[in-house]
């Protein structure tokens, strides 16, 4: 194994993290403050939202999201069947139960004819994941949901500044989510937010936020939670937001570099974007061939591993899933749980490292 390994995701503080951070530690409010309310202004600036509700993950986001919206015991959640899975468990958490649409084969996402096929009289709500930084066809699928007398959450964790029809990713439908995770586009360490139009709907996530309590201290008006985002987190997304172009900027400089090196070698097969979308990738990910790689993915990541390269697997198909099998057939999201793989992504990547993890996976081929 090579003594210096390319990991997978690595931090970016290009600005005024640690000046804030500092900020925040010394003005004592290290759990909520002003640096929560900047970011929450900053992020409804970004994304054009009226509303945005920070959270303290992207997961807690979906949860604020689904109980504002009503989602409860019985009701059905459309979610796509390759995808992370936050979607789902926030469903059963709430008591609903998850129904899983197939994804597009060479998208990976959710297309309005496949999440028509899952609708149910029981149907409550339809979650598009936009996975891996593309963006599905919201406006097809909210046609569809408005034909169906449907709600509709964005799931764009990974999909901070992806854009649709020029539209920001995760702000056309009622609600929609972001994750700041620590390997997100922007970061907080952990964190998120939510974001809609809709006054009324911001309002509960706000009050399901904190412990459902309302502007009475100590009064509860709902069963809350405690979703919130501290200071000194958000301090660290204020500095972060600050360089969002420049962040940007290098993720599209790595996408193109390994698209130009790996689109036309057999066996590999790159996620694939349509022309309606503008991406912000966030991860470089790409289905294998098993006659070009007859070791498989899972050989594979452990190989690239042992090279110096960190790698990840795709989702693992909900068919797969002990907590979620059902009887629904997903053949397309069980080929690509088998094939995908995604690449060392971070916008630090130089040109030298992303030459050498296309050399090893390429030299991978059988």
């Amino acid at each position: 194994m090579t003594s210096k390994l390319i990991p997978w995701a690595s931090p970016h503080y290009w600005g005024n993290e640690e000046r804030y951070v500092l900020d925040a530690f010394r003005s004592s409010w290290i759990s909520g403050g002003a640096y929560v309310e900047r970011l929450e202004a900053d992020f409804a600036g970004y994304c054009g939202s009226r509303n945005v509700v920070s959270a303290s993950n992207g997961t807690t986001a979906l949860h604020m999201a689904y109980l504002a919206l009503g989602i409860g015991r019985g009701d059905e959640v459309i979610v796509p069947g390759f995808a992370f899975m936050a979607a789902a468990n926030v469903a059963i958490h709430v008591g609903a139960i998850p129904v899983f649409s197939e994804v597009d084969s060479e998208t990976w996402g959710m297309t309005a004819a496949d999440v028509e096929k899952c609708i149910t009289p029981r149907t409550k709500a339809i979650v598009p994941v936009h996975t891996y930084g593309n963006v599905c066809e919201m406006d097809e699928i909210m046609e569809l949901a408005k034909r169906r007398q449907l709600h509709v959450i964005e799931d764009a964790a990974e999909a901070i500044g992806s854009r649709y029809k020029g539209k920001m990713a995760g702000t056309m439908a009622e609600i929609g989510i972001y994750s700041f995770h620590a390997t997100k586009t922007i970061t907080t360490g952990e964190g998120g937010a939510a974001v809609s139009e809709s006054d009324e709907l911001s309002a509960r996530m706000r009050l399901y936020r904190s412990h459902g309590m309302s502007t009475k201290r100590y009064w509860h008006e709902v069963a809350g939670h405690n979703f919130r985002l501290p200071n000194m987190q958000a301090a660290i997304g204020c500095a972060q937001l600050e360089m969002v172009d420049r962040i940007t900027a290098e993720r599209a400089r790595v996408y193109a570099s390994y698209k130009s090196k790996l689109v036309d070698v057999d066996g590999i097969r790159l996620q694939k974007f349509s022309d309606q979308v503008d991406p912000v990738v966030w991860a470089i990910a790409l289905e294998i061939d098993l006659k070009a790689f007859p070791q498989g993915r899972d050989a594979l990541v452990s190989s690239m591993k042992e090279s110096g390269i960190e790698t990840r697997p795709g989702f693992y198909s909900a068919s797969t899933m002990p907590h979620l099998y059902g009887e629904q057939s997903l053949p397309r999201s069980d080929q690509l749980s088998r094939c995908v793989i995604s690449l060392p992504s971070s916008p630090t990547l130089t040109e030298e490292e992303i030459e050498q993890v296309c050399q090893v996976l390429v030299r991978s081929r059988k």
